[in-house]
This record gives C-alpha cells, sequence and structure tokens, in this order.
C-alpha cells in the first residue's frame, strides 16, 4: 500500500507542477477554463489541488511530525506549506500572473483541512502499516 500511495502522490505532484507551468507559460489548458468557469473555482481549486498533496504527503511520510505546543504539524503539510509560498512568490517575476494572499489562504485552509484528515485514526489504519503483519481493511 506505501508504494502506491508514494506513486500516487508523485504523479498528482507533477500534475500540479505541469499546472504550474502552463500558468507560467501562458498556455491554455482545459483545467483554466474549468476554473473560469466556475465560480471561486481559483479558490477552490487551490485548496484541494494542495490539499490533497498534503494528504498525500502526510502519508507517505506516515505522519511525523513534531508538537509546537499543543498543535501537532506534520512534516508533510510544513513542506507542502513552504513549496505554496514559494510558487505563490515566484509568480511575482511573471508580468501575467499576481502574487495573490487569498491564494495563500486557500492553500493553507487545503493543507489544514487535508492534514486533519490524514491524522484521522480511521485513515490511519487504511494507508498507514505500523508493522509487518497483513493489512487487514476491515475498519470497523
Amino acid at each position: 500500500m506505501s508504494k502506491t500511495i508514494t506513486t500516487l502522490t508523485t504523479a498528482f505532484g507533477l500534475f500540479i507542477a505541469w499546472i504550474i507551468y502552463l500558468a507560467d507559460t501562458r498556455q491554455s489548458s482545459l483545467f483554466f477554463d474549468l476554473v473560469k468557469a466556475t465560480p471561486y473555482g481559483d479558490k477552490i481549486g487551490h485548496f484541494f489541488l494542495f490539499g490533497i498533496l498534503t494528504f498525500g504527503t502526510n502519508l507517505v511520510l506516515k505522519n511525523r511530525g513534531r508538537a509546537m505546543g499543543k498543535v501537532f504539524i506534520p512534516f508533510g503539510a510544513l513542506s507542502i506549506f513552504g513549496l505554496v509560498i514559494v510558487e505563490e512568490l515566484t509568480q511575482a517575476f511573471f508580468p501575467w500572473r499576481t502574487v495573490d494572499i487569498t491564494d495563500i489562504l486557500s492553500d493553507l485552509a487545503g493543507i489544514m483541512a487535508f492534514s486533519l484528515l490524514s491524522l484521522q485514526p480511521r485513515i490511519q489504519r487504511l494507508f498507514i502499516r505500523t508493522d509487518h503483519a497483513p493489512i487487514n481493511n476491515d475498519i470497523s
């Protein structure tokens, strides 16, 4: 199961990189048309794209992280948030792109929501093996 999650997360990360490349090079895409046609499509896209990437990254890293006070921060979420900040700031180098704080806030909301989801015990039992016993898909 771990190799599958790693492969899917890597593929999804490459998909996001491709979308960023298309936007940076001013190329058109069916995805951009869909975003434009959907109310708040850009913000919804940011929420789900980086939220799903965070979910997969957290699972690949087996939800390892650090507690900061009473708040646990998974390393996967922290790394994706760092990526989001860098990607958003690089938009300043392209005259046709804009650095937008609401994009960052949408990304952060997705990162937080999907991190909470990845930390749920039922999700962990489905995706994260902590021993070498056969996987039991009965999560009742």
